[in-house]
């Protein structure tokens, strides 16, 4: 499954891990992805949402 917010698109990025030496190795930063049950179009579903998304309340969670 393809690590990207349902709502937004964010995705992973590349960058650098950078040791007190400066040696620089290749790295990923994915976003935290939160599994959410919401309501799409009168029916409740699960999509993984990231957790900036959520804080900011473009998702509402459905109750269990």
């Amino acid at each position: 499954m393809a690590a990207r917010c349902a709502v937004c698109g964010k995705g992973p990025r590349t960058g650098y891990s950078v040791s007190h030496s400066h040696i620089r190795n290749k790295r990923l930063f994915r976003p935290n992805l939160q599994p959410v049950r919401t309501t799409i179009d009168g029916e409740n579903v699960r999509i993984r949402v990231c957790a900036k998304c959520l804080k900011a309340g473009k998702v509402s969670r459905v109750k269990a």
